[in-house]
């Protein structure tokens, strides 16, 4: 008998679980051991050790999150950006060059512009939503493509079937951030992606208490990102492991709620007066809404906007709210509201945040478990 594939709700509870499980045990132990025993491996990357990524903490999440996107095999990294600089590391060579998606997480775009030229790799920026200009920008050294699936932080959704067309007419690597999605929302292999990114320190985590990222993808590239980080030493410790495996089992129902809280926060504060501008793919005004609508199973927890005023508006309503935490990240069980300006894009100078569109008085929300009415009624009183 055939046996039909796993829901996402039931491969997050029990894909890549061992099989016995040990000592009966129902949820998976630390092995909080740096070693182990010598069991005949015959080379040096399959020997058991942390570094190595392959204590049965570290394979579990493996197996769990390939599932999840359907992909063929899947890595964890110390941190999101680890997941990002070591598959760029892994994947690039001096002299090469890629093109990159021109509105990103600050903590990429920081990195490209701070650590690549004195690699020898360079880049240029595309319009993920204008694909019959992205040609004019190869050359015969161009070897990836990489975009997000809602970009951070104007939530805005690039045309991810051109792109997957496009590295495949080209032969180039197809490489995704899909963080603010996660694979509730959207699972890159099925479209086609290479490599898909996370870092696991949001939702796939979600409970704001460990750093921690993953590569997930075709399997030769994942093993080839998995010995230079062998080398780079970006391994997730057991610990963290065990809070990432345990905070998955949760995913679709945080996102559930998260999808659909964020969906009616961003209706009212759309249609609030002292609101200029919203940006959230699930509203017919967010570029690449109807990308979104296509590609998407639920549009994210993630949502940006200006209210009319200046900087110390939007400072200061930030300061009335009461439920929201003023802190970076995002992902977490609790609504965290900041300025990109002042977290995740600070480290960019004024220049690339304007050429990026980020504006000094954007506000980002990213909502988290608690009543979306109680939510709604805080903004309300702090939208004076």
């Amino acid at each position: 008998m055939t046996q039909r594939p796993m829901h996402i709700e039931t491969k997050l509870i029990h894909a890549g679980e061992p099989k016995p499980r040990i000592e009966g045990a129902v949820t998976l132990p630390i092995f909080q051991s740096s070693t182990f025993q010598y069991a005949g491996q015959d080379h040096y990357d399959k020997l058991k050790y942390i570094r190595m990524n392959n204590t049965p903490n570290h394979l579990a999440l493996h197996q769990k999150l390939a599932a999840l996107e359907n992909a063929d095999d899947a890595l964890v990294t110390a941190s999101g950006m680890a997941a990002i600089t070591t598959t760029f590391l892994a994947l690039l060579s001096p002299g090469d060059h890629f093109l990159v998606q021109d509105c990103l997480y600050g903590g990429t775009l920081d990195f490209m512009n701070s650590d690549f030229k004195t690699l020898g790799v360079s880049f240029d920026f595309v319009n993920g939503n204008e694909p019959d200009t992205w040609a004019r920008q190869l050359k015969p050294n161009t070897r990836v493509i990489y975009v997000e699936t809602i970009t951070n932080p104007l939530m805005a959704v690039a045309d991810l079937k051109a792109v997957v067309a496009f590295a495949r007419n080209h032969g180039l690597i197809s490489m995704i951030d899909n963080t603010f999605a996660s694979p509730v929302n959207f699972r890159p292999a099925e479209l086609g992606f290479d490599l898909s990114l996370h870092s696991c320190t949001k939702y796939l985590n979600g409970h704001s208490d460990i750093v921690a990222g993953a590569v997930i993808g075709r399997k030769d590239f994942v093993h080839k990102i998995a010995h230079k980080l062998i080398h780079l030493g970006g391994s997730l410790d057991p610990h963290a492991c065990f809070l990432l495996h345990r905070g998955l089992k949760t995913l679709a129902v945080r996102m559930k709620h998260q999808n659909e809280s964020a969906l009616t926060i961003a209706k009212f504060l759309s249609d609030h007066p002292a609101v200029e501008t919203v940006n959230y793919p699930g509203l017919n005004t967010c570029i690449g809404y109807h990308l979104a609508q296509e590609l998407l199973d639920g549009f994210s927890g993630m949502l940006s906007f200006e209210i009319k005023g200046d900087v110390s508006t939007a400072d200061a309503f930030i300061a009335r709210t009461h439920l929201p935490i003023s802190a970076p990240s995002l992902g977490g069980v609790e609504t965290l509201i900041t300025r990109p300006v002042t977290t995740s894009h600070s480290g960019l100078s004024p220049a690339e945040r304007k050429a990026a569109g980020i504006s000094d008085r954007l506000i980002r929300l990213s909502v988290g478990l608690e009543s979306t009415e109680d939510l709604i009624n805080d903004f309300d009183q702090a939208l004076i």
